[in-house]
């Protein structure tokens, strides 16, 4: 082995660091003083740990740095006078962003990045100004959630560089990480305070306590709140002011009930949101499509949203159908959106079989044939003759299902569904087909039913044989909820397969998900605009290898928009 070779971690973070488009010689860091929360408990826990380090430190030649989850550094750098200004006039400061894009290889962004302790000693740096220093980072994580919380670092002159500064340093951040554990302990007997007071208080009435990691409700709230709508009173409580603390609003659940609730934060230290509701509309008042179901509204050519539970895994039904379409019906959506289900569906209502002729076949050398089992399916049995992927049919076998669709519908013939993508992307032949449908179905795209997620997850369980027990939480449904599932339903079945996989009984969690799933929060608000945003920047970062330069060039946006809208966006790619 080259003794002169870097350190494997170091290359990559090297590459890392190119690939993003920085220069040696060119630091991007970005500070704002403004962003730091001060307040937080990863800078109350670390608080009394700094300062039990300056005092071990006396006037020794080293500075202790503390970042939180977002590699931006948020308590006033600890340690000797000289060296701590000298690390100032390179952006080490308060709000100063350490990222690999931003400033290179260094014990606060690659240990961000890597998730390990790690050392930069001298030239292994990026960035020819930190050439001169070496520095130990330690990852600090949350004991109960075990996520990261923020990066520990000590710094210092590389003739002044010792063995032993890298166990000093992992020891102060297991203090940081044992002093979150009380807090949140404490943070746990607040809110459970907050909700029994206000619990007893409101006899019956629905009382729910959200925090980080706990959810607390009374049997009120319970039957009225789905856990969907848990992600909805999250993002209603972001950024609740903290000098009011105190907030009301009007939200329509998931059930379509109208409530008014009030919410405010739990006393200080104890963090989390109580909220409080009292309904304003009866349960039914307005009429909307529960998790897994939908419903046709009109008789004419309307579209179904959501008709679809799960392709492969249920019956899901779609509401008001109780017979067999008299007339043909058109099921489009993207594949994945559940539209063989949907269409399925309607069989299973009416108590007769389904015949399934796959355009597919038609497509290649067996037209003929295809058009001979359209021909025996019509003089059949009543059955419900299903025609998927409309769209791949060749002129002639269209032609011939649309000289069968303009036949009246006789008592004993099969009803028609035919299956294809959304309306939009039809022509030719296919669209006049989709066209001579009185009734067509348009299914969404999973991103765009979120609060069908519980049900669906549900449906799929029960398919998968899951123990009646087996539920997924809250966060674990809200990390689901955040994801842009571009294969849809056929997506979704495989991470829920994957999770059954890795607990049969009790509560999924996050951790128990595929761990491309366990999305940023800040994913869950997202407009669609902020979605299609998301999934151009994401896919161009794939196509490029990661490479940020080449991203933003392909763009037609600068690298300094790119980072923004990559940090606005959560993408961490």
């Amino acid at each position: 082995m080259d003794p002169t070779a870097p350190r494997p971690e170091i290359a990559l973070s090297w590459r890392r660091s190119r690939m993003s488009g920085l220069t040696p010689r060119a630091p991007r860091i970005q500070v704002d003083a403004d962003a730091v929360d001060r307040g937080s408990r990863l800078a109350a826990a670390a608080r009394p740990v700094l300062a039990e380090l300056a005092e071990q430190l006396g006037d020794a030649a080293y500075c202790v740095v503390l970042a939180d989850r977002g590699s931006r550094i948020v308590a006033p750098t600890v340690g000797a006078r000289g060296l701590r200004a000298r690390l100032e006039r390179l952006g080490v400061v308060s709000g100063g962003v350490f990222l690999e894009e931003t400033t290179g290889t260094n014990s606060i962004a690659t240990v961000y990045e890597v998730r390990r302790g790690l050392a930069v000693r001298g030239e292994e740096h990026y960035l020819e100004p930190f050439r001169r220093f070496s520095c130990y980072g330690h990852p600090i994580t949350h004991p109960v959630t075990r996520r990261l919380e923020g990066v520990l670092d000590i710094t210092c002159l590389t003739r002044d560089d010792s063995p032993l500064l890298g166990p000093f340093l992992a020891r102060a951040a297991r203090d940081v990480e044992e002093r979150l554990l009380r807090g949140a302990r404490a943070a746990e007997r607040g809110m459970l305070t907050a909700f029994r007071t206000a619990a007893a208080g409101r006899r019956g009435r629905p009382v729910l306590v959200l925090g980080e990691d706990v959810v607390l409700a009374n049997p009120a709230a319970v039957e009225l709140l789905d856990p969907v709508d848990h992600i909805r009173l999250r993002t209603l409580a972001t950024g609740l002011p903290g000098e009011r603390r105190r907030s009301e609003a009007t939200v329509e659940l998931s059930s379509g009930r109208t409530v008014a609730v009030r919410f405010r934060a739990v006393e200080a230290g104890a963090g989390g949101v109580l909220f409080e509701f009292d309904e304003t509309g009866p349960a039914g008042a307005r009429t909307a499509p529960r998790q897994g179901s939908g419903s046709v509204a009109g008789s004419g050519s309307v579209v179904c949203s959501g008709a679809a539970s799960a392709s492969g895994t249920g019956s899901g039904a779609a509401s008001g159908v109780r017979k067999a379409p008299a007339a043909p019906v058109y099921i489009g959506g993207a594949p994945g959106t559940g539209r063989t289900t949907a269409a399925r569906s309607l069989a299973g209502d009416a108590g007769v079989r389904t015949i399934v002729l796959d355009c597919v076949r038609a497509a290649g050398a067996g037209a003929a044939e295809w058009q001979d089992a359209l021909g025996s399916a019509a003089a059949g049995a009543p059955a419900l003759l299903l025609v998927e992927d409309v769209q791949l049919l060749p002129d002639g076998c269209a032609v011939r299902l649309l000289r069968l669709l303009a036949e009246p519908v006789a008592d004993s013939g099969p009803s028609i569904v035919l299956t294809g993508p959304p309306l939009a992307e039809l022509s030719g032949y296919p669209a006049v087909l989709a066209a001579r449908c009185p009734t067509r179905w348009e299914l969404p795209r999973l991103r765009d039913r979120a609060e069908e997620l519980p049900g669906l997850v549900r449906t799929m369980l029960i398919g998968l044989g899951a123990d009646d027990r087996l539920r997924f939480s809250p966060a674990a449904l809200a990390s689901l909820a955040g994801h842009p599932w571009p294969g849809d339903l056929h997506e979704l079945h495989t991470v829920v397969r994957t999770a059954l996989g890795r607990r049969t009984t009790g509560d999924i969690t996050p951790r128990d998900l595929p761990e491309g799933y366990r999305v940023s929060p800040r994913l869950r608000g997202m407009t669609p605009l902020e979605r299609a945003e998301h999934d151009t920047i994401t896919a161009a970062l794939r196509a490029y290898g990661g490479n940020k330069l080449r991203t933003a060039q392909r763009l037609g946006i600068s690298r300094t928009t790119l980072y923004s809208r990559m940090r606005t966006l959560g993408i961490t790619l």
